[in-house]
């Protein structure tokens, strides 16, 4: 392991610059992950003490930085805790990488990183085998959606498929429940009382679900919120509706 003391490099664009992941548990996540290409790791003496004592660091070049460097690098309102981890965003499975899903989450058209990365970390929680994700109209990895995830996206395989409603027609064909969720939905969703394998759709805030995909699923149900509010972000909708989907299931 090589310790470098050089400065970052010039403060970058997430949306189209080197993906960087910050923060101890993303960054530690990630070391961890074998199938991550690692290529430089930017963090203070006492951030790496940290990531060293939770976990060997490997081969990753290290270069000595500070919470000022870093700020300019990231920006201010990333919570990076003196780490940053430049990778290759993380390979995307296939349907048939997942033998024999359980439970799977799949998001129609949700843009937002901090959404989809909540979600990620809610998925990983409940034991989900896959996230599922449109190739268009879906965030590009960021560190913004790393953190958000909490070291999920290493953790948590996600699918990336070109047609929704192709997947979902497969998923169906391999024995799994298609449930969506709409405010409008009929039906109040309840715990579920037995172990089928549960696809759960959630879809953008504010369009909410594609008609096709809502012509795909088995089921459509909405949260009954007997409060003044009455909707939810999406990704505690998403906790609320993994917790009833999988209240059935044997430990």
């Amino acid at each position: 392991m090589s310790f470098n003391k050089f400065p970052p490099k010039p403060k970058y664009d997430p949306d189209t610059g080197p993906v960087y992941l910050y923060g101890i548990h993303t960054v530690r996540a990630a070391l961890d992950n074998r199938g991550r290409i690692k290529k430089a790791l930017l963090a203070t003496p006492n951030a790496l003490n940290r990531l060293k004592e939770l976990g060997e660091i490997g081969n990753v070049k290290v270069t000595e930085t500070t919470p000022k460097e870093l700020d300019r690098l990231l920006g201010g309102e990333a919570v990076h805790q003196g780490v940053a981890l430049e990778v290759d965003p993380v390979s995307r499975f296939g349907l048939d990488d997942i033998e024999n899903p359980k439970l799977v989450v799949v998001l129609d058209q949700l843009t937002d990183p901090h959404n989809v990365g909540a979600i990620l970390r809610t998925a990983c929680a409940f034991g989900a085998d896959a996230v599922i994700t449109t190739a268009r109209h879906s965030p590009r990895e960021t560190g913004v959606m790393a953190k958000a995830a909490s070291g999920a996206l290493d953790l948590v395989p996600m699918i990336e498929v070109r047609n929704l409603g192709d997947a979902l027609e497969k998923l169906k064909a391999r024995g799994m429940t298609v449930l969506g969720f709409d405010s409008e939905a009929e039906t109040t969703l309840r715990p579920r009382t037995d172990s089928t394998p549960m696809a759960v759709v959630m879809g953008a805030e504010g369009k909410g679900l594609r008609q096709r995909t809502r012509e795909l699923c088995d089921e459509m149900v909405r949260l009954d919120m007997p409060g003044p509010i009455k909707s939810l972000n999406v990704s505690n909708a998403a906790a609320i509706a993994l917790f009833a989907a999988t209240a059935g299931r044997q430990s």
